[in-house]
């Protein structure tokens, strides 16, 4: 490994969402996507030849490589604990998607690994870094609405088996609709209000199964193990609250609304998901709303491992780091609890409140 020049990164995980990591980190000239690791060697090598990547094979041997300093970790959720271990066994850092891990005790323990070794441990999402967002976080910063008091965010889908070609892991332990995209609101709300300090919520599963819509494995059957809606008021650490909905319940999708009420306005944030999008400001006693003026990068995924790239030779933290991930983990693992025991449950982890990104930081610069 250097300490200089760009960071070597290595992805376990050659299905679906790789191809939205690659198609970026082969082009941010601060890291260099060295292999490509999968169970099915094939399909990892297959990634690899699409990418221009020199390596591919297992992950054995993704590990026992000596250019690779981060490990970015598309595997399901169930497997991100294990694989991420053994990535920190083999001196490396960890780039995890969401969640960081499927409980807390994981969260815990990897965490800990990695303060004992010395490493970092990341997390998606990094939507949170894209201009999109940004640009609210740092108007709400610079006092645009006043003081923040309160928000509602809401994410209604009929769920992802219409689209996905085996989406059973997203129905399964570890899924649902809370864990897939509660990510992209909480830690937006997070960066926004600080942490949560007690969480109340109601759940339902409208199916017991759903049917695979596309793909090989159209018309198959597969079972729902988590609840598909859930209804969630937070109560943030410094009193203000928020209302938010996550469902795969709904034959009316409504995605993306992310509303932040201060004592002088109301911001609508672009969708969370997403890297980029306009950010509405209606002040109070202002004729008309006014649309702020985007900065910063809407590069996509990827985004938060040249963070953590730069972050590792600068010696600084990073910003989606391993305890915002695990603070948002716990959150939605209360979620729910007080969902199963119509009681508020509070949120035993804490994590400081990240600061916004400058305005002119960018990943498709070359900095190291």
């Amino acid at each position: 490994m250097s300490g200089t020049g760009p960071v070597g990164v290595g992805v376990i995980g050659a299905g679906v969402i790789s191809n939205q990591y690659l198609q970026n980190l082969v082009t941010f000239p601060d890291v260099r996507v060295v292999f490509v690791a999968d169970i099915d060697v094939e399909r990892a090598r297959a990634q690899a030849e699409t990418f221009g990547i020199p390596g591919a094979g297992t992950v054995p041997e993704l590990l026992a490589s000596d250019d690779v300093e981060i490990v970015v970790n598309l595997t399901i959720p169930a497997a991100h604990a294990e694989v991420a271990h053994s990535a920190l066994d083999a001196g490396k850092h960890v780039w995890n998607e969401k969640p960081l891990t499927v409980n807390r005790d994981e969260a815990d323990a990897l965490l800990a690994h990695a303060r004992e070794a010395g490493l970092r441990v990341a997390c998606a999402p990094d939507t949170v870094l894209g201009a999109g967002i940004q640009t609210a976080l740092r108007a709400i910063r610079d006092g645009r609405i006043g003081t923040p008091t309160t928000a509602a965010t809401m994410m209604l889908s009929p769920g992802p088996e219409s689209w996905h070609p085996n989406p059973a892991f997203l129905f399964a332990k570890g899924g649902g609709p809370l864990l897939d995209m509660g990510p992209y609101y909480l830690t937006t709300l997070v960066s926004a209000f600080g942490p949560v300090g007690a969480v109340a919520a109601a759940a339902s599963t409208a199916f017991s199964t759903r049917t695979i819509g596309s793909g090989p494995l159209a018309g198959t059957d597969f079972p729902v193990e988590v609840p598909t809606h859930y209804g969630v008021l937070l109560r943030f650490e410094n009193g203000t609250s928020a209302q938010s909905t996550f469902s795969f319940q709904s034959a009316l999708p409504r995605q993306g609304f992310v509303e932040i009420t201060g004592t002088e306005g109301v911001l609508v944030l672009p969708d969370p998901n997403r890297f980029d999008g306009p950010t509405t400001l209606y002040a109070r006693g202002a004729e008309q709303p006014e649309t702020l003026v985007e900065s910063g990068s809407a590069a996509g995924r990827g985004t938060g491992v040249v963070d953590l790239a730069r972050a590792i030779r600068a010696g600084v933290p990073e910003r989606a780091s391993g305890e915002l991930a695990a603070h948002v983990l716990d959150v939605m693992l209360s979620v729910t609890d007080a969902a199963e025991t119509d009681a508020f449950v509070p949120i035993r982890s804490r994590v400081a409140q990240p600061e916004p990104l400058p305005e002119g930081w960018d990943p498709a610069q070359q900095t190291l």
